[in-house]
């Protein structure tokens, strides 16, 4: 009976012994197999962040300055220095029309029915209020705001806004949330002007909103817009820009042009028509941008995208907006 015993005793020992090795040998396949399916791309991504981390040593005020100095010709982040000093990060576009496109800013929309609230940099983030007629000012201003990375998220300004001194513009309405890497081909629009216009009006948007302020009571519509300059379209045509806005704007604008302070019938300041010329005084509807105050008073006055969304949100019926361009950052470009 014991020596039975001892001879189950011993064979389940050497079961038990034979089991656990399989199971360690199993788990060691499994850590091998785990080791040996580690990603290709990963080496590749140390590989390219090293790549990314050269580009910290590179000195220029401009992606200008960046392709032409360091033949830099691949879209994305950089880091760009201003005339004081200042270090920042800022997008990129190596590509476009012979490339060196600065990204400097972007007019994004977080809730269009928060008039004036809090998110609206572009016009008031206190309300309309006839006592603040330029509102937050930062159209003439030096400070910052956002990420590069974030700019079809949130509002965007970088230095280079103020200390580039820039020839040209270039815009893309970019689907609010896409990343980076989609920007190029997930625009609705992308369009940038040749004449170089920005070298009579101080080399930025800083300089010319100097001369054409973006207050209530700046001056009367139409007589008193700022320039509006023709574009070349990289995705897109003027037929388009129009057909965004509301149907009702068509009357009222010819497309084919970036526009600078166009003014409303009430004398409130709009900043950018983008991919238009105002020939009305109903710019609201189309431009984004402004002053702190619209005389009107309508709740749907007021705002980053002023009253895009004045016959409801993204219907495309009569003033209002087609839900792509109000669901779409306005990047903003310099070279």
């Amino acid at each position: 009976m014991n020596r039975v015993l001892l001879l189950v005793i011993s064979l389940v020992m050497t079961q038990h012994t034979s089991s656990t090795n399989t199971s360690n040998t199993s788990l060691l396949g499994f850590v091998k197999t785990r080791q040996v399916r580690t990603p290709e791309d990963s080496k590749v991504s140390l590989d390219r962040l090293e790549e990314l981390k050269k580009r910290a040593v590179f000195v220029a005020r401009s992606c200008k300055e960046l392709r032409e100095r360091y033949q830099q010709s691949e879209d994305g982040l950089y880091y760009l220095i201003t005339a004081t000093g200042v270090v920042y990060q800022t997008f990129c576009d190596m590509t476009t029309a012979g490339g060196g496109w600065t990204l400097v800013a972007s007019v994004h929309e977080d809730n269009i029915y928060g008039k004036c609230t809090l998110g609206d940099r572009w016009t008031s983030q206190q309300g309309n209020n006839a006592n603040r007629p330029q509102g937050d000012g930062n159209w003439v201003n030096m400070k910052t705001f956002g990420t590069a990375e974030a700019a079809t998220a949130d509002d965007y300004k970088n230095p280079g806004y103020y200390d580039i001194q820039a020839e040209d513009m270039s815009v893309w309405h970019v689907p609010n949330n896409s990343p980076m890497n989609h920007w190029n081909l997930g625009a609705i629009m992308r369009y940038h002007t040749e004449r170089r216009f920005l070298s009579l009006y101080g080399g930025n948007l800083y300089q010319l909103f100097q001369r054409y302020p973006v207050k209530y009571n700046a001056g009367a519509h139409l007589a008193d817009n700022g320039p509006s300059i023709p574009v070349v379209y990289d995705l897109g045509n003027k037929e388009a820009s129009k057909m965004f806005y509301g149907p009702a704007t068509c009357g009222e604008t010819e497309g084919g042009f970036l526009s600078f302070r166009a003014i409303n019938a009430e004398r409130a300041a709009t900043a950018i028509c983008s991919g238009v010329k105002p020939k009305g005084g109903e710019v609201d509807a189309y431009c984004v941008g402004g002053g702190g105050h619209f005389p009107q008073g309508d709740p749907n006055q007021c705002g980053d995208f002023v009253s895009f969304a004045w016959n409801g949100y993204g219907t495309h019926v009569s003033w209002s907006a087609a839900k792509e361009m109000l669901e779409s950052a306005v990047l903003l470009f310099y070279r």
